[in-house]
């Protein structure tokens, strides 16, 4: 069974950073693209950043250059550095793999929020 554990989450002022985490288990973790999503009050639920199991990494035009995401396989962990914080980035985050089959898992998400 699929188990996933964001943390990191908080509350921090405009410009200021953050970093989440994201502990799985329950699957092959290193041959598993990954992603972060987030979901904003009354806003469905997006893709901000994905790493494939080679490294290789896609961010959505909101967070290109100010988010980024890493991964390390021995400890089934991916991350997500956030450089620059909006008001607009606050959303409850979440991690999960990519692959269509895992599409009903999700975690209970970590909660950011932006301060202006």
């Amino acid at each position: 069974q699929l188990q996933l554990v964001e943390s990191g989450g908080g509350l921090v002022q405009a410009g200021g950073s953050l970093r989440l985490s994201c502990a799985a288990s329950g699957l092959i973790f290193s041959i598993n693209s990954m992603g972060w999503y987030r979901q904003a009050p009354g806003k469905q639920r997006e893709l901000v950043a994905a790493i494939t199991n080679s490294g290789h990494t896609t961010y959505a035009d909101s967070v290109k250059g100010r988010f980024t995401i890493s991964r390390d396989n021995p400890k089934s962990t991916v991350y997500l550095q956030m450089n620059s914080l909006k008001p607009e980035d606050t959303a409850v985050y979440y991690c999960k793999p990519t692959n269509i089959a895992y599409r009903s898992y999700w975690g209970q998400g970590t909660q950011v929020t932006v301060s202006s």
